[in-house]
């Protein structure tokens, strides 16, 4: 059964399939199971028995339910204690509580570090400036040899793997325990 509150919101109900587009100005509530892609320009809340299978664009999305299918949020993203979800996350806020099962990327945009501006989405990330370790003071004749000299008795250990760079500035993921 699919219901329209006095509120605004949809519900979709526990014996509802909705295969194909769903696009709405509304909140809009899965009990059931929705396929395809959905489109809302509000909240997206899918409840413990909801499933979603779909690429979601909405304004703010809450999962206590399962997801399989990206999910890209004007606003925020939360999966709960009871929500899983397998796909990708854009958007500038993501919660992902204790318990919650996730799978898959999260996007929170890039973030201007010198001006602390709102974030902002990029097709490409920006150059960083080269590492430049600062200039050590000439060593003495004498330490230099000792220094070579217990460089070439030393046994051979391979340098750490080099960290792997992971593009711009990260935001934080919050994860709220209860």
């Amino acid at each position: 059964m699919t219901v329209a509150t006095t509120d605004g919101t949809t519900i979709i109900g526990e014996s509802i399939l909705i295969s194909g587009s769903l696009n709405g100005d509304e909140d809009l509530t899965v009990r059931g199971r929705v396929e395809g892609t959905l489109t809302l320009t509000k909240t997206l809340v899918v409840e413990p028995t909801g499933i979603v299978k779909a690429e979601v664009q909405v304004k703010n999305c809450v999962i206590a339910g399962v997801v399989v299918g990206n999910v890209t949020a004007t606003e925020s993203v939360e999966i709960t204690k009871e929500g899983r979800m397998v796909g990708d996350i854009a958007a500038p806020r993501v919660i992902i509580v204790d318990g919650a099962s996730f799978r898959g990327r999260i996007d929170m945009g890039e973030v201007d570090v010198e001006s602390g501006a709102a974030p902002r989405r990029a097709a490409a990330a920006p150059a960083r400036p080269a590492f430049r370790p600062a200039a050590r003071p000439a060593a003495k004749p004498e330490a230099k040899k000792a220094e070579e000299k217990a460089a070439a008795t030393a046994p051979k250990v391979p340098a750490p793997p080099a960290p792997v760079a992971m593009g711009a500035v990260k935001r934080k993921v919050i994860v709220k325990r209860r």
